[in-house]
């Protein structure tokens, strides 16, 4: 394909590119790996905290969603729907690996509402010495977070990382907008109990 028409077929919008891709173009679909293989891997990586496997992970959420392409209602975000199908090959790895938190919680039953967020990842320039911190800060954030369970995991990484709407993290999960609300308030307070010296240096 020549350059020029690859730079038009990137510029095209996603509900244009699938509809190209169920009428079998695959080159439209190329597009849309693309597009979004970044941030697909991204939230596998977070979600399960292994690079080699998050990279097949990511491979095999675009593999499903080619051949569930046909099924696709075009009413419908395509990338909160390839965000699904990524979040269930991902969440099916954890059980089979028996990845758990480090302990139970029930957020059908909490009466709590997910409070002001806080920040899971450092933001912006900074010095040599301050990069250097920032770098010992986030291991320590992926470490805490990896100790999450992987439905309190999952919501973080959606809020916090990839900075979804609530609505869209219930769509996504799926689940209600309360149980996203619980479980982020959950996960919030976690992480905090963990993180307790850099949040209180920070505030």
């Amino acid at each position: 394909m020549p350059a020029s028409a690859a730079t038009d077929l990137g510029e095209v919008p996603d509900i244009d590119l699938v509809k190209r891709s169920q009428a079998g173009d695959t080159r439209a679909f190329d597009v849309l790996v693309t597009r979004y293989r970044g941030r697909i891997y991204a939230m596998t990586y977070h979600l399960i905290q292994n690079e080699t496997e998050a990279w097949d992970l990511a491979q095999e959420a675009f593999i499903k969603a080619w051949r569930a392409l046909p099924n696709f209602k075009l009413d419908a975000g395509f990338y909160t729907w390839l965000y699904r199908i990524a979040h269930n090959v991902s969440y099916d790895w954890l059980r089979k690996k028996k990845i758990q938190g480090d302990g139970e919680f029930d957020d059908e039953r909490t009466e709590h509402r997910a409070a002001a967020g806080a920040e899971t990842t450092p933001k912006g320039d900074t010095a040599p010495d301050a990069a250097l911190r920032n770098a010992e800060l986030g291991q320590r954030i992926q470490a805490a977070i990896s100790r999450l369970s992987p439905e309190h995991r999952q919501v973080i990484v959606l809020r916090e990382v990839e900075g979804l709407a609530y609505e869209e993290i219930a769509a996504t999960v799926p689940c209600s907008l309360g149980t996203v609300m619980s479980r982020l308030f959950y996960a919030r307070k976690k992480l905090q109990e963990q993180l307790q010296d850099v949040y209180e240096t920070t505030l």
